[in-house]
């Protein structure tokens, strides 16, 4: 009998905070609907292990439950995503993100996210001031994105409406795996905030950051849903050229990873096309597992 590999579970929470006006009401409102829209359609996240607090539900108390049901329902082996989408405060010492009645520190989320023992766990704030938040919430082994790279970078930012663009689109997925990963979408949002920023012809006053908990690659193997697992999900690994195949294209991606980690010591242009080569191999080979596999279906 074939044997299998099967996807572990993803739980998502999704904080919106105070708006302040009308036009960020509805702003928040639709990011936070399409980034669960991607969820659900694209990444097959069921609709109990999805978790929305806006209004009168984003609290202090109603944070401090949902953390305390994810760390309830969240397996070790499972993602848990959090995004938290509105505006962000740094009096200089403190960071917070700003909810209905008192807000809730970095100290504060560190402590919650503590308290899960999911070893995937992702952390992205995409208020301003957020990178006031990386000192208290980064740990190994934790993805943490950030729309800034300080906390004295206040200005209202751009970054979550092209973060949460990236799930929803085909051009964010450079490895052509059918899912975008966390670091995809990280780069993709830092490309389109620059490029913003550029025709507006003004100074970039937000530099989103991503801290991978001392593990290099970590956020390129993370997802909002089943992501790179999919790839073998319902795989027939007995099959010796199925294996061959997933072998090949496991080695394409520790290639990639060990590519990013001298990205800083090349020449761009060097590193930019040795990426393309790589990232192109890998997605012909998803492809031929696929193809495979689907071969290996038909009736």
């Amino acid at each position: 009998m074939p044997s299998y590999a099967f996807a572990q579970q993803t739980h998502v929470l999704v904080v919106v905070g105070v708006p302040g006006d009308e036009e960020h009401a509805a702003n928040f409102q639709k990011w936070a609907a399409s980034f669960i829209d991607a969820a659900k359609k694209k990444e097959s996240v069921p609709d109990a292990n999805i978790t929305l607090l806006a209004d009168r539900k984003a609290t202090r108390e109603g944070v401090t439950q949902a953390f305390a049901d994810l760390a309830r329902r969240s397996k070790p082996s499972d993602t848990v995503f959090v995004l938290l989408i509105g505006h962000g405060s740094f009096d200089g010492t403190s960071a917070a993100f700003n909810l209905p009645g008192p807000d809730l520190t970095a100290a504060d989320y560190a402590k919650l996210l503590g308290t899960l023992t999911s070893t995937h766990v992702v952390f992205v704030d995409t208020s301003s001031s957020s990178g006031a938040f990386l000192p208290a919430v980064s740990a190994p082994g934790r993805v943490v994105v950030t729309a800034t790279k300080t906390g004295g970078e206040r200005n209202e930012t751009m970054f979550p409406e092209f973060f949460i663009a990236a799930f929803g689109d085909d051009a964010a997925d450079r490895d052509r795996n059918g899912h975008v990963s966390v670091f995809e979408a990280f780069e993709y949002a830092k490309a389109k905030v620059a490029e913003a920023f550029q025709q507006k012809g003004y100074i970039l006053t937000e530099h989103a950051t991503l801290d991978e908990g001392g593990l290099p690659s970590l956020a390129a193997q993370a997802f909002l849903g089943t992501g790179r697992s999919d790839i073998t999900a319902k795989v027939d690994m007995s099959d010796p050229a199925m294996r061959a195949l997933v072998e090949e294209r496991d080695r394409l991606e520790q290639e990639i990873a060990a590519l990013r980690l001298l990205k800083a010591s090349m020449d761009p242009a060097q590193y930019d096309a040795q990426m393309e080569t790589l990232l192109t191999d890998m997605a012909l080979k998803t492809k031929a597992i696929r193809d495979l596999q689907a071969k290996k279906d038909k009736p």
